[in-house]
């Protein structure tokens, strides 16, 4: 196997690396705090809020001696106001009472579940009562269900018993949830979604 000759055309020009990266690298807290604290406070003048402060409008300086009285943190948390808005606060209690907060907004913020159930435009009985099952235990669990008819090939001549099977289901749920979207026909399926009822 031949040997490939080595480049020595011109070489790239190495370029130092721009110190704001090379701060980054190195974890630099500026970078990490969100809120500009302390002697990071840029602002000449700022509004003072919380319970433990007198609230107004201080000179920086004067903010600051007041923080540091109460052996505590000035924080900036609204920066973008005219002058911006600082509470005197324990830092890492703050920064701890933030991401409790994010915690509580995650969980709140449940995933909807969708869980499909398929049918065929002549389902026995027997199918239909096994799938009926399943639907009630999705939806007990808090999941919206999204059932739909298949029609293969000629079975779309069926297309009215697809329907009145869809309503049928919805009817026989109707404890465990309500329609969201009534039997749509779209393409070779017919869809209805059902969202489980709030306890």
């Amino acid at each position: 196997m031949e040997k490939k000759p080595s480049w020595t055309g011109p070489k790239k020009p190495t370029t130092p690396r721009p110190a704001a990266d090379v701060a980054k690298k190195k974890g630099d807290k500026e970078s990490k705090d969100q809120h500009a604290i302390n002697d990071r406070i840029r602002a000449k003048e700022v509004r003072l809020v919380g319970d433990n402060v007198e609230q107004g409008v201080y000179s920086l300086a004067e903010a600051l001696r007041i923080a540091d009285e109460m052996d505590l943190d000035l924080i900036e948390i609204s920066p973008n106001a005219v002058p911006p808005v600082c509470r005197v606060l324990d830092y890492q209690k703050f920064l701890y009472q933030q991401r409790k907060r994010l915690k509580e907004q995650k969980a709140k913020s449940t995933k909807v579940v969708v869980k499909e159930i398929r049918f065929g435009p002549q389902t026995d009985d027997h199918d239909y009562n096994f799938k009926l099952k399943h639907a009630q235990g999705f939806l007990k669990e808090g999941a919206k269900v999204k059932a739909y008819v298949f029609f293969k090939g000629r079975s779309i001549l069926f297309k009215e018993q697809g329907e009145v099977l869809l309503l049928r289901f919805a009817n026989d749920l109707e404890e465990f949830g309500k329609v969201e979207q009534m039997p749509v026909l779209e393409g070779k399926r017919m869809t209805i979604m059902l969202t489980p009822k709030k306890k």
